[in-house]
């Protein structure tokens, strides 16, 4: 489970813009600098959320692109839905890439299930994020996730496998 290059970056593009205040704006070659994408792909990226109407563009001088809206109310599930969807759509089942045209769990899936409490934590977190609140730094904004990552019951019990990555690999 991973999150596209394309919500990535795109977030990462929306950041740096943010990053002016408002009236500051950016320009594709600064926000490309700023963030080590190619000219031609952080086009891309900035097209697509100009269509979702998080940025706009500014001519003139000082011209580029800035936010649509305050930080505060550009939401990240929103931001990320626009740039590449869900982790898990409930009609993934029903896109089944085996031998047979739908999955022979479609019935009964306990693993579905699985994704589904998945997607429904990610959608909890993302829904309570702005922009506003990735300007902060990354310790202001691990001690704000950790009260929206509190999972009822399963705080109470030690994890079973951490899936955290040491730093030898």
């Amino acid at each position: 489970m991973k999150f596209t290059a394309q919500e990535e970056y795109g977030l990462r593009c929306l950041l740096q813009i943010a990053r002016q205040g408002e009236g500051g704006s950016l320009t594709i070659p600064e926000i490309s600098g700023a963030e080590g994408i190619s000219i031609p792909y952080v086009a891309k990226l900035v097209r697509i959320l100009r269509q979702g109407s998080f940025v706009k563009s500014t001519r003139g001088q000082t011209g580029g692109y800035v936010l649509a809206r305050p930080p505060e109310q550009i939401v990240i599930g929103e931001v990320l839905g626009l740039l590449g969807g869900r982790l898990f759509e409930s009609e993934y089942c029903e896109r089944f890439p085996g031998v047979v045209e739908i999955c022979t769990h479609t019935v009964d899936c306990a693993i579905r299930s699985v994704w589904r409490a998945v997607q429904e934590g990610v959608d909890q977190i993302l829904s309570h994020t702005t922009l506003r609140d990735l300007l902060s730094n990354e310790q202001e904004m691990s001690s704000s996730m950790s009260g929206l990552v509190k999972l009822e019951g399963l705080s109470a019990r030690p994890p079973l496998y951490s899936l955290s990555r040491s730093s030898g690999d």
